[in-house]
């Protein structure tokens, strides 16, 4: 059974800082290509960031480019997103992935910029 748990969200300053994970578990993580997407109120779901499998290969959305870094970790299963200089427009909740086959989403985690 594929499981996708996201974590690490919470409610942060503009220009602050967050850390997401993401823990995989039903699939072979480390052949995957990960991907993160977000879901603001009101909108559809969007993508936010990919990874290769080794994590050679790396490309993000236009909003989150020179902001957010995705990285891995397949001793762990694990994939992240690290995202800097937060902006009230990245309030959203985020989920996890992989890019095909698609598994069901997880609950995500909510991501709140706010002063």
């Amino acid at each position: 059974q594929v499981q996708l748990v996201e974590s690490g969200g919470g409610l942060v300053q503009p220009g602050g800082s967050l850390r997401l994970s993401c823990a995989a578990s039903g699939f072979t993580f480390s052949t995957a290509v990960m991907s993160w997407y977000r879901q603001a109120p009101g909108k559809e779901r969007e993508f936010v960031a990919l990874i290769t499998r080794a994590g050679a290969g790396i490309n993000y959305s236009d909003s989150a480019k020179g902001r957010f870094i995705i990285s891995r970790d397949n001793a762990k299963n694990t994939v992240y997103l690290q995202m800097n200089s937060l902006k009230p427009e990245d309030t959203a909740v985020y989920y996890c992935n992989a890019i095909s086959p698609r598994y069901s989403w997880g609950q995500g985690t909510q991501v709140t910029v706010s002063s």
